[in-house]
């Protein structure tokens, strides 16, 4: 398991962490940068219908809580289910 997991499992919403992947991360400046993607598993609600992963929702950035005086920001990209 990547370390930063864990830490980010403190910092972060448990929700963000168990159901997306952290693909990227950089600073600029006094900025955080964290980019996440969603994990490739059928959501529960589709389970029971035959579903395929068509590409990614437009990407939507958060601003969370400054961390150490640095502000970040969450860009997170979820998945388009075709049914």
């Amino acid at each position: 398991m990547d370390p930063y997991i864990d830490l980010l499992k403190i910092l972060l919403p448990e929700l963000l962490i168990t159901h997306f992947d952290l693909i990227g991360h950089q600073t600029k400046g006094d900025i955080l940068h964290l980019h996440f993607e969603e994990k490739p598993e059928i959501p529960k609600e589709f389970s029971s219908q035959l579903v395929i992963a068509h590409g990614f929702h437009k990407e939507i950035t958060i601003q969370d809580f400054p961390v150490r005086g640095k502000k970040v920001f969450l860009h997170i990209k979820r998945r388009r289910w075709l049914g």
